[in-house]
């Protein structure tokens, strides 16, 4: 299977989009490599705008470029693209329903060496409270890539999340991506696992032992966040009766918190969530953070077993 970093996948998608349509606009807050952004701006040169380190005025700049039917990317760490502007995000993108694209790299832990002042664990938090916003973290390479092409035909303001790593590329091109939709993965009786962007794969791995424990899973990708996708969420539910939920984010704001918010509305459930408890990343290795942060197969099998003991 092959490994790549899902910012690559967002770098190839914006490339293709700049040969496919005109009015798409990239600028970048002096890390384009990082942002994989180069071919798009070696190929489109006058519709690639370098702010430098001044992550506000690219927001405002970008709000404004839509004003004129351009469709701007905005590319940063998710850091710098949530934490640092939210102000800017609110009132010039979000309030006005801008059709600013927010591309945010380099979220989670999984960010690794750099430490707790660049790695963010709150902003799919931030981003879905906000009103008109649509929040995505995909999973791979692959489907980052599918989804920077399918949220250039959305009209309005998207939050999308992606991460630094090599990580297995395990999902298909040919798939179907759409806003909102999420996508079953494995079909089970036992335990409903709705994960999202890196913590899928940990997932599929987590299946496999509980496979050996004769625990049968029914797993949802759920690459986007807001809006939710309630129905695959309930038809699952309703089969299993428990359900986990597993992300590389804070659990107060993430995944996990909106799932509780639609069972506690409309299907009371057992539920357990793998994901940050209340405290900021560190230093280390993306696999040394993941392992003591509890955000991989073995966190995800735990939490099953406790689950399913609720039922």
């Amino acid at each position: 299977m092959e490994i790549k970093d899902t910012r690559s996948g967002f770098g190839d998608g914006l490339t293709e989009l700049g040969r496919k349509n005109k009015n798409i606009l990239a600028l970048c807050a002096d890390l384009t490599g990082s942002l994989k952004m180069n071919d798009f701006k070696n190929e489109n040169p006058d519709r690639f705008f370098q702010v430098g380190i001044a992550e506000a005025n690219m927001m405002g700049i970008a709000a404004g470029m839509t004003i004129g039917g351009k469709i701007p990317f905005t590319g940063t760490f998710a850091n710098f693209s949530t934490s640092r502007v939210y102000d800017q995000i609110r009132q010039s993108i979000a309030y006005s329903n801008k059709n600013v694209k927010i591309c945010a790299s380099h979220a989670g832990v999984t960010l690794g060496e750099d430490g707790a002042t660049h790695q963010v664990l709150e902003d799919i938090g931030m981003m879905k409270m906000l009103p008109n916003m649509i929040v995505i973290n995909p999973c791979d390479y692959n489907q980052t890539k599918l989804a920077t092409i399918a949220i250039a035909e959305h009209i309005g303001p998207v939050y999308l999340r992606f991460g630094r790593p090599k990580v297995p590329n395990f999902t298909s091109l040919e798939q179907n991506f759409e806003i909102g939709k999420g996508i079953k993965i494995n079909d089970g009786n036992h335990v409903t696992i709705i994960a999202t962007g890196h913590l899928v794969w940990e997932s599929i791995k987590a299946s496999k032992k509980l496979k050996e424990l004769n625990i049968s899973s029914d797993i949802i990708n759920i690459h986007t966040i807001k809006p939710l996708d309630e129905e695959i969420i309930i038809n699952s539910i309703k089969k299993t009766k428990c359900v986990v939920t597993a992300e590389e984010h804070m659990i107060n704001g993430g995944l996990g918190d909106s799932v509780a918010q639609l069972l506690s509305r409309k299907i009371p459930t057992p539920l357990e969530m793998v994901g940050v408890n209340d405290t900021f990343g560190e230093s280390g290795t993306p696999m040394q953070l993941l392992e003591k942060y509890g955000l991989n197969d073995k966190a995800i099998v735990n939490a099953v077993k406790k689950v399913i003991s609720r039922k």
